[in-house]
Order: structure tokens, then sequence, then C-alpha cells
């Protein structure tokens, strides 16, 4: 049997089998159940095809795919392929001709749980799916969390979206039910879609208690080793030396509850931008008070003690920000990004 007494059936499972499990397995979720049908009939009477058959096949589907050899039992191979991508009842149901009936007991539906995600972890999700996959999933949910996603995928995967978004019509309620089932284990029953604001609180705790140098070597060494949920974490995190950033009115709620030793002590040896982010929210005649004292200089002031008035400056910054006076920095730049 060669290249040109194959049918066309013949010539889809010959390409499917060439694909590998992987890739074949995502397109079989947009098979029609007839389509489907007539593959594994087809791919039972393949044979052997060699490598200058495939070759011919390939370009009259005018599609591209990776170098491999000859093709042996391309029915067992289709099977696996099938038997990795398909339930057993599914296979059953193509076979026999059968539509599956929902289950009465079935999940309720996934796309309101999907659009509570992060759009850009969704999009990070769907930027390793097949754009057809990605133009189901998005056509499902509401326009707006659509257009979030969309926008945070590279120009040209989210042209082609689209572009299938337009012309794609109702997919089968089998490939849906596929769809949705990957989605659910793959996405949504991941220990990454749970609430983690608990686990984000103790992480920022812990390194709001280090100084700028070691916040800052760990926060990259978290974003070097893919840390989920490292935005949270950000912006529950706040150092000493983050204080230029806050708003004018929070630094002043931040330095009206606290004595002028504490901050006095807390000044020595900053930078000058620092200090004066500080005293231009404290009153005038505290401000003289402060400025003299450092004036005198920091000799004999232990630097444990100053670092010590600095974090008790940055604790109670957190806590203000938890009790809901103002947004750290760190939340701030979350919402914009």
């Amino acid at each position: 049997m060669t290249a040109l007494t194959l049918t066309r059936p013949q010539k889809a499972a010959a390409i499917l089998v060439a694909m590998g499990k992987p890739s074949a397995s995502r397109l079989l979720k947009f098979f029609k159940q007839e389509e489907l049908k007539a593959l594994i009939e087809a791919a039972r009477l393949l044979r052997t095809i060699p490598q200058s058959d495939l070759e011919h096949i390939v370009a009259e589907f005018e599609a591209e795919f990776t170098e491999g050899a000859g093709l042996l039992d391309s029915a067992d191979k289709m099977d696996t392929i099938l038997n990795e991508s398909l339930s057993p009842e599914e296979v059953s149901a193509i076979m026999n001709g059968k539509q599956e009936d929902v289950a009465d007991d079935a999940p309720p539906p996934i796309w309101p749980e999907l659009e509570k995600l992060e759009p850009l972890r969704l999009g990070a999700f769907l930027s390793g799916e097949h754009p057809q996959t990605s133009a189901m999933v998005l056509a499902k949910l509401s326009p707006q969390v659509a257009a979030n996603v969309l926008l945070t995928l590279e120009k040209p995967q989210r042209s082609e979206i689209m572009k299938r978004m337009v012309t794609m019509s109702n997919a089968p309620p089998t490939a849906t039910r596929i769809i949705e089932t990957q989605l659910r284990n793959r996405l949504l029953d991941s220990s990454s879609t749970k609430d983690t604001s608990a686990g984000q609180a103790r992480v920022a705790s812990v390194l709001n208690e280090m100084d700028k140098s070691q916040l800052d070597e760990v926060m990259q060494d978290l974003e070097e080793v893919g840390t989920p949920d490292l935005a949270g974490v950000k912006a529950r995190v706040f150092s000493f030396d983050d204080i230029p950033l806050l708003t004018q009115k929070a630094r002043v709620l931040v330095f009206d509850g606290l004595s002028t030793e504490l901050i006095t002590l807390a000044l020595r040896g900053t930078p000058a931008e620092i200090t004066e982010s500080i005293l231009s929210s404290i009153g005038a005649r505290a401000r003289r008070m402060i400025e003299s004292e450092l004036s005198q200089g920091s000799e004999g002031i232990a630097l444990a003690d100053i670092l010590e008035a600095r974090k008790s400056i940055s604790s109670a910054t957190v806590r203000l920000s938890r009790e809901g006076a103002f947004e750290l920095p760190g939340a701030q730049t979350a919402e914009a990004a």
C-alpha cells in the first residue's frame, strides 16, 4: 500500500501516528465522533509506511511535522494514543456510534471557576495548548475575562487564537467534556488554585524580619525557582527603605504614632531621600528636635539598635496596612501589573 493508494482517513491516521502521542492527543479532541471512528478503522488497516511515502502525505496535507522514521504497527500506536487521550467509555461510545449521555452526577460546569483565576495564570496555561483548544476555552468565558487573558499572550499567539474564535463552530459535547476534564485535572484541582493568602502572609512576615540586602537576595531566589503566587507575597512585604514609596498621607499616619526617640534612632545613617521623606511627614517642632539630635553624630550608638528601630517602624507600617489604613507599595504595583 503506497501513499497514492491510501484513503484520506488512512493518511490522516498516518500523520497522527507520526506526530506522536502528546501532539496527536491534543488534536484528537477536535474530531467529531464519526471522524474518530473513521480514523480508528483506517489506522487498523495501515502497515509499514516508508519515510518517502510519509513525506508525500505530509506535503499533501500542507503541514509541518518533526523528523521521524518509517511507521510500524500503526494500529497499535493509534490505539495507544486513543487510550491515553480518551476514557474507555469514550472510545466505546465512538466505536459503537453512540453519543454519551451526561451523567446525573456530573461535576458542575468549570467555566465560572476558571473566571476566578488570575488572567496571567490562565494565559500561561493556554499558551502551552493548541490554539484551537485555547479558542474554545476563551469562547466559554465572559468577554471581559477572555479579553484580560488574551492581553497576557504574545501577539502572534493572540491573533491566531482570535482568528480561530471567529470561525469556530460549536464543539461536540464529547470534545467539550474531554477538555473540561483536562482543565479540571491540570488547572483547577492543582494546589496552586487554592486560597494561598495565609501562606503568602506567613512568608511575608518572615521576609519582613530581614534587612534590605537579605530581603532582596531571598526575593530573587524565590523568583528564580518559580515560586507560585509570589506577587501576593510581594504585596505584603515592606522594608524601611521602602518608606519613600508610601504616599504622604500614609507616612503621616505611620509616624504620627511613633516617638521622636525611635524615629531619631532609625534615621541615623540613612540616605538623604529616606530622611527627608520621614522628616517631611512629622510636625515642625518634632523635626527640629530630630535634626538637632542627628547633627551630633552617631558615635557610640550600636548598629543593632539602629536596625531594630527601623524594623519597628516597618512593622508598624505593615500593621497599619493590614488594618486597612493604606496599601503597601507592593500591593499597588501588583494591581498595576
